[in-house]
């Protein structure tokens, strides 16, 4: 499965941006699929995901509440909406996939074969 994310952008602090990963080789059904992010200096961080089944999610502390995780079964995408950005936000999003991540597991890296290659979002104060 390749996996393409896409839909970065530089907004000002308190807007929207849409993220999507677009799968291609296969198909999002029975994938585990999560968004990470990395800003510079830092380490690569979970920031939302979507079971296998697609009828479970899951959130980072720092973006509950203001980023929702969606899965489009006839588009083969999975969507980030985000809203209400701010600076800290800033970083490139990756999206990644495997079919064997479970819900306790999500938030780990490492745990995923399938990754895009990222998109960056930069959020100005």
């Amino acid at each position: 499965v390749q996996l393409q994310a896409s839909g970065g952008g530089l907004v000002q602090a308190g807007g929207s941006l849409r993220l999507s990963c677009a799968a291609s080789g296969g198909s999002f059904r029975g994938l585990a699929t999560a968004w990470f992010r990395q800003a510079p200096g830092k380490e690569r961080e979970f920031v939302a995901g979507v079971t296998r089944s697609g009828g479970g999610t899951s959130y980072a502390d720092s973006v509950k509440g203001r980023f929702a995780i969606s899965r489009d079964n006839r588009k083969n995408t999975v969507i980030l909406q985000m809203n209400s950005l701010n600076h800290e936000d800033t970083a490139v999003y990756y999206c990644a996939a495997d079919p064997s991540v479970i819900m306790s597991a999500m938030a780990l890296a490492a745990q995923y074969d399938y990754w895009g290659q990222g998109t960056l979002v930069t959020v100005s104060s």
